[in-house]
This record gives structure tokens, sequence and C-alpha cells, in this order.
């Protein structure tokens, strides 16, 4: 079974994880930020991964680390339940649309942390979530889950549904690269032998 569980505590959050690779998307959220765990909840359902994750931060400063340190524990979760990665298909990538709005990831699950985030928000508040808190997230999750990933989005004139899409897009593209292929059961998806 691919699962992890992960606590992360700082002077500024405590943060905890349940993860289960090959779930439903079955999934709960207590961060304290409503909107961030509509977004979460994208990537529960669109890469049937079971989350469970509850956080409590300084968000009577903002919600900056709440939103960052999730992003962080979340990627030491995954970097935990994908282990030495040998089977798995390793690359993924999902165009999603909602109404207007039209966002594409990329991921490779190289071993290495990258992120190219291209997304210019038609506005800067989704009610009072800050979207350069999307980056922070995903920015968080990259350096600690070990991957590669680009964020595109591509069209959108609402900034809820620019996000989604890309949540959306996020938990699809998990999903495709996290997926066992059986014809490379106990087999490194590198030429190199190693991620």
């Amino acid at each position: 079974m691919r699962n992890a569980n992960v606590t992360r505590n700082t002077l500024e959050t405590q943060i905890s994880v349940t993860l289960n690779l090959d779930g439903t998307g079955a999934a709960s959220f207590e961060t304290g930020v409503p909107f961030l765990d509509h977004m979460l909840d994208q990537i529960a359902r669109h890469g049937l991964i079971d989350i469970n994750l509850l956080a409590k931060g300084d968000l009577h400063i903002d919600a900056h680390h709440t939103v960052e340190d999730i992003g962080i524990t979340l990627g030491q979760a995954f970097a935990q339940t994908i282990g030495d990665k040998k089977g798995i298909r390793r690359y993924g990538h999902a165009y999603v649309p909602l109404d207007e709005a039209l966002s594409r990831v990329v991921l490779d699950i190289s071993g290495r942390p990258g992120l190219t985030f291209n997304c210019d928000f038609v506005r800067a508040m989704i009610g009072d979530f800050d979207v350069d808190l999307v980056r922070e997230f995903f920015q968080g999750f990259v350096n600690h889950a070990l991957v590669t990933l680009h964020i595109d989005n591509l069209a959108g004139d609402n900034a809820h549904h620019q996000a989604e899409t890309i949540f959306k897009a996020f938990g699809r593209a998990l999903r495709m690269a996290l997926e066992l292929d059986p014809r490379m059961a106990g087999v490194m998806p590198s030429t190199k032998g190693t991620l």
C-alpha cells in the first residue's frame, strides 16, 4: 500500500496529513482556509487519492504560512508514499476546462524539484484568498515531493475558475503519473536506473 502519515510542526503552523495514493478520492480537510479546502478536494477527487489533512496556522497574520506549509507537508507525504518509484508511469499530463477557463498541467516524478507556473489571474483575490498563494502551494509541494511541474492557465475570465482548473488538472496529472504500469513492474522508469 502506498500510504503515508506526516506531521510537520513549526512556530507558524501545525499540520498532519494522512495520504493513500491508491484510494477513491475520499478526503477531509480542516485548514482554516475554506477556498484551499475546496482546491485540495479537487486534487483528491480527480487524482483518486485519499487525503485527510488537519492544519492550524497563524491565520491572524494571513494565510501565507498555512498554505505554503500545507504544500510542503503534502509534498513530504507524496515523496514518502512514492517510494523507489519502480513501476510507475512517471509522467502525467491533463487539460481541464471549466466554462471559459482552461488549464494544462504536465509533471514528471523526476526526483528533481522544479516549478514553471504561468497564470495571470484576472483578479488578486478570490473571496479572502490571495491568488499569489496558489503558486506558493505548488512551490512548497514540488520542493518536497521532488517533482518537475509545469502549470499553464491557457484561458479564463474568472479567477475561481482559473484556480479550479489548475487544481483539477494537477490531480488528473498526478493520477496518470502515479499509476502502476503492469509492463513496468519492478522496473525503474529511467535510463539512468534511478530517479
